[in-house]
């Protein structure tokens, strides 16, 4: 039976096959691999509409609730199914991995995301040119550095308001401080610089001869949002960003100030 024919059968209650079955071994794993897909889309959407229905707050007061406890029964029934055993809620294959392959992994997802984003930008680019396509990408990192921000803070334990200090551990777990080269230079109490040495993309495009990305616009709404999330009393200031020139020491360049209300 091919994809197709299975396709045109009755579903379970139906009396006939479920979707998937019928398939040869590949198209399985394709079907597999697309409920994942839709699964993650299932996951955002459902941020999203319980955010432009209840606001921010209240979505990511759901977010909490929703992920841990999804997580935890996601967890369990893979392990039930995969036969590999929890440990501390945890899969201990994970657990018990060596500490080299674990980062490799880490590594590879972090490399996977980038890898996402440049296709996102690229399908919109192709279809619609370069400005729809910057226009997309900037509203996009308005939505997820504030969620990548609370992620962080969730998982490290921050307090509401850590100041200069918990920004500049937030951005030290950030995705991309897996794939680039960031510094910190502390200006005083106050005052906290970031700069990106190596930025994947960027030196992805000098290799092939390319000009600096324009990715100002980008950064603006990135640092902003995320330093605003860790802490709303830290302005961000760009000290340069392409377009603007910029030493071969760093790609962009970011100033964020403690102000107290």
């Amino acid at each position: 039976m091919n994809e197709q024919d299975a396709g045109n059968r009755v579903g379970p209650r139906g009396g006939a096959s479920r979707p998937g079955e019928g398939l040869d071994r590949a198209g399985r794993v394709r079907f597999l691999l697309d409920v994942i897909h839709r699964s993650a889309l299932h996951h955002g959407l459902w941020f999203t509409e319980v955010r432009h229905q209840l606001g921010m707050v209240r979505a990511l007061e759901a977010l909490e609730a929703a992920w841990s406890r999804s997580l935890a029964i996601q967890l369990q029934r893979l392990a039930r199914t995969l036969g590999f055993p929890l440990e501390q809620g945890l899969p201990r294959p994970l657990l018990e991995m060596e500490e080299d392959a674990l980062d490799a992994l880490v590594d590879g997802l972090c490399a996977n995301w980038l890898a996402g984003d440049g296709v996102w930008f690229q399908a919109v680019e192709f279809a619609h040119g370069m400005n729809d396509a910057k226009r997309c990408n900037d509203s996009v990192w308005a939505q997820f550095s504030p969620l990548e921000a609370w992620s962080i803070k969730r998982l490290l334990g921050l307090p509401e308001r850590p100041g200069l200090a918990g920004l500049k551990q937030a951005l030290a777990w950030r995705i991309y401080a897996r794939i680039n080269v960031q510094s910190f230079e502390e200006e005083g109490p106050d005052r906290l610089v970031f700069r990106m040495e190596e930025c994947r993309v960027q030196s992805a495009r000098k290799r092939k001869g390319l000009p600096d990305y324009p990715c100002k616009s980008a950064g603006l709404v990135e640092y902003t949002y995320f330093a605003r999330a860790i802490d709303e009393r830290i302005v961000t200031e760009c000290l340069g960003c392409p377009p603007d020139p910029h030493p071969e020491a760093w790609w962009c360049a970011w100033r964020f100030t403690l102000r107290e209300p």
